[in-house]
């Protein structure tokens, strides 16, 4: 077999023509990507804050995060922008894919950034802040958090060169911008419909860092590595769900009551204290109202007096009550999607206050019940003389042979009822209703 080594020898020489005409940076440059997809909470700033971390430690271009969000906490908000503002790397924040939005504390986020784009179809603003903690505020508390909010996106927004006005409508008067629009009032640099046509646009960019500073953006070719949730990320974002979390709080109070109910089970012990803990630990992620935890306490006496005295169902309906109000207001967030659902909080309520009150009716019944073991269990119950009692004598009952003593002879073969015992013998007399029957 003949070997073209002139063909080889020029197909290599176009090969390497065609990568030195590939500029050596472009070759080398990596952006990192994250997607942030959920409500802005500690998990999700804990991710970004992860992602810069690794953004700025590993020679990255730029760290692309790609947002769609309702929103989330304020406090995790300025955390999250504090960090954008911080990074040696440049941050581009993208409203993405089509439908996706930047609302409320998304927007803080988008006007942080370093280069602040939206896809066609997108929308961002609404800004307005709402109290995390709960409470009724006055005018002049509503004015001071109305101000800190808009002091706040004031103190980047002008600095990255965009429309401050623009911005504080979105907080004070809670506007809400389409990409095209956000672009016509100067609150975002680029719209682009893939981030592929992003890098390419931003390529050759000039920017102004926080620090007054210039840097040119040097993005085409780059690849993209997508920085992916952590294990502990995927868990702490499940259990951060208020709904999830209050499922697991209750379901594992009952399991709970019923490893004290049936001591030496174990396993539904072990799994309730899990459980309780695993939510109690999501809903610590959540600002919490403490009046509503007074009114879970509330309807747990509630329900506990109803099946210890039975009022006639009064105190369960109020306990069941104090339960629903508390659920549905346990968690204090700007967003539903932080909130416990209403439809979650009705049936969990219902549900586990009737399971509440089967259960523990159950328990004071069976307590209030003495023990009964022995002669004293047989007590009541039918027997058969098995010789003539004359006064003692052998019976049978429920399938044993105890001794008996009668107060008058009776003939073997009699139906006797046991009437009481003297330690381990029968007192027993000649049931009238056989006898009845018999005659």
């Amino acid at each position: 077999m003949r070997v073209n080594f002139r063909g080889l020898v020029v197909g290599a020489a176009a090969m390497t023509a065609l990568y030195l005409a590939i500029p050596l940076a472009a070759q080398h440059t990596v952006v990192d990507k994250m997607v942030l997809d959920d409500t802005i909470q500690p998990v999700s700033a804990s991710m970004l804050l992860r992602a810069i971390h690794q953004a700025n430690n590993d020679g990255s271009a730029a760290l692309l995060v790609e947002v769609d969000t309702p929103g989330g906490l304020l406090t995790s908000t300025r955390t999250m922008a504090g960090a954008i503002l911080e990074s040696h790397v440049p941050v581009i924040l993208y409203v993405y894919p089509a439908g996706a939005r930047a609302g409320s504390a998304g927007f803080f986020l988008l006007e942080s950034a370093d280069v602040a784009a939206m896809a066609p179809g997108t929308n961002a603003g609404a800004a307005h802040p709402v109290v995390e903690f709960g409470g009724k505020m006055d005018d002049t508390m509503k004015q001071k958090v109305m101000n800190d909010a808009q002091a706040f996106l004031r103190s980047y927004v002008t600095k990255r060169g965009r429309n401050a006005e623009a911005a504080a409508a979105a907080v004070e008067q809670s506007h809400s911008y389409t990409a095209e629009e956000a672009l016509n009032q100067h609150l975002i640099d680029v719209i682009a419909p893939n981030e592929a046509e992003l890098l390419t646009m931003l390529d050759g960019r000039t920017i102004t860092r926080m620090d007054g500073s210039k840097q040119t953006l040097h993005l085409a070719g780059a690849r993209i590595e997508t920085i992916k949730p952590s294990l502990r990320e995927d868990l702490l974002g499940w259990l951060v769900d208020p709904n999830i979390a209050l499922l697991l709080l209750l379901a594992g109070a009952l399991l709970i009551y019923l490893e004290f109910n049936a001591p030496g089970t174990i396993v539904p012990g072990a799994l309730g204290t899990l459980m309780v803990l695993l939510g109690i630990f999501g809903l610590n992620l959540l600002p919490i109202r403490y009046t509503a935890v007074a009114l879970l306490i509330a309807a747990i006496v509630l329900l506990v007096l109803e099946a210890k005295f039975g009022a006639h169902g009064v105190l369960a309906i109020a306990g069941i009550a104090c339960l629903m109000f508390g659920t549905l207001t346990l968690v204090s967030a700007p967003v539903p999607e932080l909130r416990v659902s209403p439809w979650m909080a009705i049936a969990v309520s219902a549900a586990f206050g009737g399971i509440t009150v089967f259960l523990l009716r159950l328990a004071v019944r069976a307590r209030r019940l003495k023990a009964k073991s022995g002669p004293e269990a047989l007590v009541g119950h039918m027997a058969s003389a098995m010789e003539p009692l004359d006064p003692e004598g052998h019976v049978l009952v429920e399938g044993e042979i105890w001794l008996a003593v009668a107060a008058e002879p009776i003939a073997a073969g009699a139906k006797l009822r046991v009437i009481g015992h003297d330690d381990m013998l029968l007192r027993v007399e000649v049931d009238a209703r056989q006898e009845a029957a018999a005659h």
